[in-house]
């Protein structure tokens, strides 16, 4: 099954994300065969980030969770998510993003 994971900013956020930013991208780089695409949530350009999402490649539910706790964002500061799975309509249109 295919995952999407969707944040919610813990109280504290922005100095865990300058804390840990390094090593939270170094992360999504190591598993990027699992987490396709990844990026934080907001408003608007000028507002702050409250959230972030993820899609994750097609595994076991176990392991979508293995790969959220271990984040060092997750580690920091336990924030709040939520884990769906999804399948993609129109499957026979590629998107590249």
């Amino acid at each position: 099954m295919r995952w999407v994971v969707i944040f919610e900013d813990a109280p504290g956020m922005q100095a865990v994300r300058e804390q840990y930013e390094t090593e939270h991208f170094t992360y999504l780089r190591e598993n990027q065969h699992e987490v396709l695409l990844a990026g934080g949530l907001r408003e608007g350009p000028e507002s702050p980030f409250g959230g972030g999402l993820w899609v994750l490649a097609p595994m076991p539910r176990e392991r979508a969770v293995h790969l959220v706790e271990r984040d060092p964002y997750f580690l920091a500061t336990r924030r709040p998510y939520r884990l769906f799975q999804w399948g993609k309509a129109l499957r026979d249109i590629n998107v590249m993003l």
